[in-house]
C-alpha cells in the first residue's frame, strides 16, 4: 500500500481524513456500566486522539464531554458529579452533560462562551454510544443485530489493543487464518467445539475467497471443500466503518468485533457474543465471563489483557510443540493481538506483500480511502442509514453448483426475519 494511503487510513484524530469521516458514524465509547450511578464517578475517555469524560447525570443520563475545563484548562475528572453536571474543583465552573457551561459563580454573565465539548449519547446493549461528528449530519442510532437485543442475550466485552485499529480490525476481516493461528484451540473452546464446521475447516485450509461489495461495506464468502457434493460457505460481514460479524458455530452464540481507535497506536477492540431468541445461558455467560471464546483475561483493574507484549503473551513452546496452541499461545482474542500488535503500532504497509487471500482487506481499504476523501469533497459516506445494519454472519452448506451470493441476498440481508444459518 502507498505511503500517502497509509497515512490517509491509520490517521484518525481531530482534522484526519479518516477521523472526519468516523465521526460520522455512532461510536461505542464505553459500557454503561462504568458509569453506572447517578452522580457517581466520572471516568476518563480517549477517542480517536480526543480526551475526554464520560459520566451519569442526576437523572440518570449519560454525558460525554471534553476533559479539560475552559477556565484553566484542569481535568474535569477532578470535578463533581452533581445536580446534573460537572463542577470544575478549581473555580466552581459547572458543565452539563451536553458541555454546556450552565454556572460561572464568579462572572455569570459569561456562561455561554465558556462551554466546552459536548457529545449526544444514546445506550444500547449495555454501552454508551456518541456521535462526534457536526450536528446537523447526526444519523439515527445503530442498529446492529446485537445492539438491539435484550441485555440478557448478550454478552459484550472490551480490551487495550496495543496497535493501529486498521491492523487489527483487518484480523476480524480476514477468515483464512483460523485454519492456522485458531487451529488447536477451537477443539476444546466452548464456543466452538463439537460442530461440524470445524471438521470442515481442518480438513481444508486452502479457502477460497469471494468477496461481494455492499452497501454497508463487504461480505465475505470463504469456501472450503464440504461433503461430496457441497460446499462450505463461512459468511463473514464487514460494515462500515469498524464492525465486523463473525461466521457462527452449530448451536454456540454469534458473535462480533468492533474495533475503535483510542489513538493512532492503540484501539479498543470490543468483542460481542449473542442468542438472538433466547438468554445467554448461565454456563455460557460463566465461560465468557471467564475469557473464553473472544475474550480474554485482564490484568487486574485494567481491561488490558493478562497475556500482553510484556510478558510475550505467555508463550508457551511446549503446547506449541505438542500442538495445543498453534502460534504457542491461548485464547483467540491474545492470538489475534499478539500477531497484530507484533507489526509494530502502526504496520508497515510499504513492506507487505499481499496474498490472494488478502482480496477482502485490499477492498476494504480502498473503500475507506475513498469514503474519506469524498467526505472531504462533499460527498456523504456510506452505510449511515442504521436500517443498512440488519445484516448477520452465516456458515451454511451449499451445493457446489449453488451461487453464494445469490443465496447470501435471499437469507442475510434482512437477519431479523431470518433463522441463524450456522453448521
Amino acid at each position: 500500500m502507498e505511503k500517502e494511503m497509509s497515512e490517509t487510513l491509520v490517521r484518525t484524530g481531530p482534522g484526519t481524513k479518516m477521523g472526519a469521516l468516523m465521526r460520522r458514524y455512532w461510536v461505542p465509547i464505553l459500557s454503561s456500566s462504568e458509569i453506572a450511578e447517578p452522580d457517581g464517578p466520572q471516568v476518563r475517555v480517549q477517542i480517536m486522539g480526543e480526551k475526554l469524560i464520560a459520566f451519569r447525570d442526576t437523572e440518570g443520563r449519560p454525558g460525554l464531554v471534553g476533559e479539560f475545563c475552559s477556565h484553566r484548562g484542569v481535568s474535569l475528572f477532578f470535578a463533581r458529579n452533581e445536580e446534573n453536571g460537572l463542577r470544575c474543583s478549581y473555580h466552581g465552573l459547572k458543565f452539563d452533560r451536553n458541555g454546556k457551561c450552565v454556572d460561572v459563580p464568579s462572572a455569570p454573565q459569561v456562561c455561554d462562551r465558556m462551554s466546552i465539548t459536548g457529545y449526544p449519547c444514546v445506550e444500547r446493549a449495555g454501552l454508551v454510544w456518541a456521535y462526534m461528528g457536526p450536528p446537523d449530519k447526526m444519523p439515527a442510532p445503530p442498529e446492529l443485530e446485537w445492539a438491539t437485543l435484550p441485555e440478557s442475550h448478550v454478552y459484550i466485552s472490551k480490551r487495550l489493543q496495543e496497535c493501529n485499529y486498521l491492523q487489527a480490525m483487518e484480523g476480524g476481516i480476514d477468515t483464512a487464518h483460523v485454519s492456522y493461528v485458531h487451529k488447536y484451540e477451537v477443539d476444546n473452546d466452548p464456543m466452538h467445539r463439537g460442530t461440524r464446521a470445524l471438521e470442515y475447516i481442518k480438513a481444508d485450509g486452502n479457502v477460497i475467497f469471494t468477496i461481494e461489495k455492499q452497501p454497508f461495506g463487504l461480505s465475505m464468502f470463504g469456501r472450503r471443500n464440504g461433503d461430496e457434493d457441497t460446499f462450505y460457505w463461512r459468511v463473514t460481514q464487514w460494515l462500515f466503518p469498524w464492525f465486523t460479524l463473525i461466521p457462527p458455530f452449530g448451536e454456540h452464540v454469534l458473535g462480533g468485533h468492533a474495533w475503535v481507535p483510542i489513538d493512532d497506536h492503540s484501539c479498543w477492540a470490543w468483542s460481542i457474543n449473542f442468542h438472538t431468541d433466547k438468554p445467554l445461558s448461565e454456563q455460557e455467560r460463566s465461560d465468557l465471563q471467564q475469557g473464553r471464546g473472544i475474550h480474554c483475561e485482564y490484568e487486574p483493574g485494567s481491561f488490558r489483557p493478562k497475556a500482553n507484549k510484556d510478558n510475550d503473551y505467555l508463550i508457551d513452546r511446549v503446547a506449541q510443540r505438542e500442538k495445543r496452541a498453534y502460534s504457542g499461545i491461548f485464547g483467540f482474542s491474545v492470538q489475534d493481538a499478539s500477531l497484530q500488535e507484533s507489526m509494530g503500532p502502526i504496520q508497515n504497509h510499504e513492506a507487505e506483500r499481499l496474498l490472494p487471500t488478502d482480496k477482502a482487506i485490499v477492498m476494504a481499504r480502498r473503500m475507506l480511502y475513498e469514503a474519506a476523501n469524498g467526505l472531504e469533497q462533499g460527498i456523504e459516506p456510506p452505510a449511515l442509514n442504521a436500517t443498512m445494519q440488519h445484516v448477520r454472519a452465516a456458515g451454511v452448506l451449499l451445493d457446489r453448483n449453488a451461487d453464494p451470493l445469490a443465496w447470501a441476498r435471499e437469507h442475510l440481508a434482512d437477519a431479523t426475519n431470518q433463522p441463524v444459518y450456522s453448521i
